[in-house]
């Protein structure tokens, strides 16, 4: 009975084999690749005028020229700000003014020009702040 066990592994051993040589032996079976899709435009683009192969260095571009910023006249006059509301379930620009004024968290105070702009921005969020003329 041991000698049939023995027959029988070795004929399905036998079996396996060359199952598994001929497995390693071809080729794992490639993909076709797809073809690409060309754009109509492009390819009347490339006909009617061929691109001619130059050399371009690597040259940084230039900024543009800024323009000066206008000097700031002090007048003398400045304004108190102080944050007295939250911006948390405001809109982003009201949050935004708030930082632009230099104010981010409650109860900050800040000593400002009074000028145009920071006026406007205080009317934005007037509701979040308190405001006081200094000297």
């Amino acid at each position: 009975m041991a000698d049939e066990k023995e027959i029988k592994t070795k004929k399905s051993a036998a079996k396996k084999a060359p199952a598994q040589k001929e497995a390693a032996q071809k080729p794992a079976a490639k993909k076709p690749a797809k073809a690409k899709k060309a754009d109509p435009k492009k390819e009347t683009a490339a006909k009617a005028a061929p691109q001619k192969e130059t050399a371009k260095k690597d040259v940084p571009k230039k900024a543009p020229a800024q323009k000066p910023a206008a000097k700031k006249t002090s007048s003398g006059k400045t304004v108190t700000v102080t944050q007295i509301g939250s911006p948390i379930g405001r809109k982003a620009y009201q949050r935004a003014t708030l930082v632009g004024l230099g104010l981010n968290k409650m109860h900050r105070t800040r000593t400002l020009e009074d000028t145009p702009s920071v006026r406007g921005m205080i009317n934005k969020v007037k509701h979040l702040v308190k405001v006081e003329d200094a000297a």
